[in-house]
Formats: C-alpha cells, structure tokens, sequence
C-alpha cells in the first residue's frame, strides 16, 4: 500500500468555504481499525459519518478507515478521494437549508488491483478488527431460487481455483483470513452495510461458503471465531452528477468531483457481536439490539414497500419526481391507506418503535423536495422487489383471513407498468433485468390476469388462492378498463 499524503488537522485545512465544517478532531491521531470496500456514495454519508461523529467526541481514534475497492470504478475514486486527503464533502438535503460537511474519517485509500494484493495485506494486519463493506447484493452471489449462497456461481468458482489472486471481495477476505490463521492473529469482524435482510447471514454464507472451497480447514476456523453482525442501514445518498458537483461547487468545493448528497434522516441498527471489539458507536445514534430483524421486517413492509405502492401509478400518470408523486392526492392518499390498513397490522412489534409515527416519518422523506428522487428508481428491478417488499405482506394478511385489496392493486400497477407504456400510451424503457420476460408476460395478461400471477419465482402458489386470484384479475381489469384514476379512487373510497 502506498504512503498516504500528510493528513490536515482541522485548524490547517486551508479551505474558504462558507458555511462547510470540517473535521472536529485532528486527522493526524487517526490510525486505522476499519478496511471498508466499497466506497459509493451511501458508505461515505452513512457509516463514515457516524465515525466522524464518535471521532469528533474525541474518541476512539484507533478505528479509522481504509478505503478499499475490487472493482476499476473503485480505482476511479481512489484517485479522487486519494487527491484531497481521503476527505468526503457530505451534503445534507434539508429542505429548511442544506448543510455541507468535511468527512474525515478515512486515512487512507488501499492500491485497487487486480490480484487485491495490496488489500489482502492491509486485512491481513493485526489492527484491522472489522472489515466492512458495501458491495450491493450481487456481491454476495445469492441463488435466487433458493435464496441461499451458490458455490457453483462462476465468479465463486474462479475464486477456490486461485485463492491467492482472487476478483472478488469475499476471495480476498478469505485470503485475508487465512494469512491471519497461518500467523496465529485472530479474525476480524465482517461488517456488511449493505442494503438487504440479513445481510450478516448473507456475509456469513459467502465467506464461509467460499473458504469450503479451496480450505475447509480455514472454513471450519471462521464458522469458530469469526463473527458476521446483521445490521439494517438507511438513508437516501442519490447518485453524483452534474447537479450535485455544482452544488458543491456553491459551497466553494468545485475541485470535489465526488461530492455526496443525502437527506437528513440516518439510521443504523446492530448486532453487537464483534469478534475484536468496536468502536462505541451506540454513543453517536447507532441502536445495539438483537431484534434486528423486527427492525428489517419495518424498513421492508413500511419504506421499501411504500417506494412500491407509490411509485408505479405515479410512473404510469407521467410523474417523474417521489415528492412530486406525494403531492398528487391520489397518489398519496392510496400509499396512506394501505400503509394503514394492510401494512401496518402486519409488522411485528419494534423494540423502542412507535409504527405509525415511522410511517409519517417515512412520508416526510417521500416529500422531502431536496433529495430529487425518481419514480424510475423505485421501479426498477420490481422482479426481485416484489417478492421481497410487497408479496410478504399480502401473505401474512391472507393468513389473518384479510383480502389486502390495496397490495393486489399495487402489484397490479406493476404489471401495467411492465407493458411498457404509461397512462399516456408514451413507451416506458426497459426497467428490469427481466424486462422482455415481464413485458410479454403483461401483455399476455391483459386477456387473462392468471397469467401473470402465475409467475411462480415471484408469487410462488399465490395463483393457485381463489381469493387472491380474484381480486387480482379484478384489479387489473380495473386498471385497463377505467384507467389509474379510477383504480385508485375505487380503492381510496373502499
């Protein structure tokens, strides 16, 4: 790994923003605990925030990150963060004002290659105790028909067969590890930050999965002493562009080319089971419990759910903005009565949680006008979102005795959104990685609804429930005989 560049304390910065603040705390005492790969946007407003934040109490200096990556966009940002002192401006989209911050929680950026040489030492070092990451949920290389870890992925493959110049962030991990079972050091903690129901397990599967490859020796010392924390994350961290390096630029930062924005609203619950200890991050707003996944199952039913319910007849009436599609009060008013009466009486108590003031809170960010969030996001990929975000809970209101007329009509709109045009008759481009399938699975089902329900990777035996089936297929009738207003109204007035 190369030798970072002098860290400035934050009297020496240099900086003349106006109104940006900077590191509490100087960078110079930081020494690194933490190799976190993958440095997207969400990593850098999310946990290394919260690190910011601990550090700027004055404490647990020793925890500091190491930026790493395995793929060539993480050499890319490397080479950005790497030129201004591994600093992140973090931008928070309050519509009261917006508040730009000096992130400084990282030392250093470790040397992206293709054999992740550089970053299997780095793990391999005694002070590393966590290694985190954000690698999205392909990263993990879950079978989706079983949901489980698949050791015959290509990727996994390619790894067992070359465990010393592995492509990917779980073959270097399992490399990592065995240097530091071959040296007698203790494994570190594998932290995952990503975005998916336990993902500590998912980690766990992964690596241990991996490492039977190739050492089942190793496999067995992981499985032992290794420890996999499941967490649930959120926060809303939009893609860089041009927007938000302009909006750097307007507080004086134009030479950041990788600015973050995100709305105000932050929050990540734990496991506290560390292999190597942690920093005290309980102290900075991070909930320790081991009722995660209640947490998880609110986030899924209420948030994700929501971004559903809201997003297709919003996309299908030609609305392209989520604050936009709050204020439409047709829109609005079908995402609150179903959040009310199908959503909400299906989530499992949360420790310290009050639901119904979660889903007004949830509401709030819908609206948050800053964060310019698109219906187009929150459509996407509805082949993998559905059976995770939306049919859960039309399950568990079957199983109470209750029709959920409101998330039939949901996953109704998705399928007249996967016919490809909107309200309109204007085309929909292609928005899933299923897209061909979908879309002629749609038009099949506007002569006969029993066609798309009958998509078994996605609704499993649902077609085969009269009730379910029959409030489906009147609900897409509906939607093509009368349009999306109608549909909707004939809900709301229910």
């Amino acid at each position: 790994m190369s030798s970072p560049r002098p860290l400035a304390s934050t009297a020496a910065t240099g900086w003349h923003e106006l109104n940006v603040s900077q590191p509490r705390y100087d960078r110079r005492g930081l020494t690194p605990g933490i190799v976190h790969i993958g440095l997207g946007n969400f990593h850098r407003a999310h946990m290394a925030v919260y690190l910011d934040d601990l550090f700027a109490r004055g404490e647990d200096h020793g925890w500091a990150i190491l930026g790493a990556g395995v793929r060539p966009a993480d050499a890319a940002m490397r080479d950005a963060l790497k030129a201004q002192d591994c600093l992140s401006t973090v931008i928070e989209l309050d519509p009261d004002g917006k508040r730009a911050r000096r992130v400084g929680a990282m030392t250093d950026f470790i040397a992206v290659t293709p054999s992740n040489a550089p970053l299997i030492a780095a793990m391999s070092r005694p002070e590393i105790r966590i290694v985190s990451l954000t690698v999205t949920e392909g990263g993990y290389f879950i079978d989706p028909a079983t949901g489980r870890f698949d050791p015959g992925h290509p990727a996994m493959i390619t790894d067992a067969a070359a465990p010393d110049r592995p492509a990917t962030a779980f073959g270097a991990i399992v490399a990592a590890l065995g240097r530091r079972r071959a040296a007698g050091v203790a494994p570190f903690t594998i932290l995952s930050c990503d975005n998916l129901p336990g993902n500590g397990d998912a980690a766990r599967a992964a690596t241990i999965g991996l490492a039977r490859l190739s050492d089942p020796g190793l496999a067995d010392w992981v499985a032992a002493h290794a420890t996999f924390p499941n967490g649930m994350v959120d926060r809303i961290a939009p893609a860089t562009g041009p927007h938000e390096r302009a909006m750097a630029a307007r507080f004086g930062l134009a030479d950041d080319p990788v600015p973050v924005t995100c709305e105000p609203f932050r929050q990540w619950v734990l496991e506290d089971r560390f292999a190597a200890g942690r920093p005290a991050l309980d102290k900075v707003g991070v909930t320790f419990t081991d009722e995660v996944h209640a947490f998880e199952t609110m986030k899924i039913r209420i948030l994700n759910g929501g971004h559903a319910i809201l997003a297709y007849p919003a996309a299908l009436l030609g609305i392209d903005q989520v604050h936009e599609a709050m204020g439409n009060g047709l829109v609005a008013a079908f995402l609150d009565k179903v959040t009310n009466d199908e959503i909400l009486p299906v989530v499992p108590p949360v420790p310290g949680q009050d639901l119904a003031a979660y889903k007004r809170q949830v509401a709030g960010r819908f609206a948050n006008p800053e964060i310019a969030d698109t219906t187009r996001r929150l459509c996407f990929d509805g082949s993998n979102r559905q059976p995770k975000f939306i049919i859960p809970s039309i399950r568990d209101n079957l199983a109470r005795g209750a029709v959920p007329r409101g998330l039939i009509l949901a996953s109704a709109l998705w399928c007249r959104y996967c016919r490809g045009t909107d309200a309109r008759g204007a085309p929909i481009a292609p928005n899933d990685p299923a897209w061909d399938e979908l879309t002629a699975a749609a038009r099949a089902a506007q002569g006969d609804p029993a066609l798309w329900i009958g998509m078994r990777p996605i609704y499993g035996d649902l077609a085969g429930h009269h009730e379910f089936a029959a409030a489906f297929a009147e609900a897409l009738s509906l939607i093509w005989s009368e349009g999306i207003d109608a549909a909707l109204a004939r809900y709301i007035e229910s």
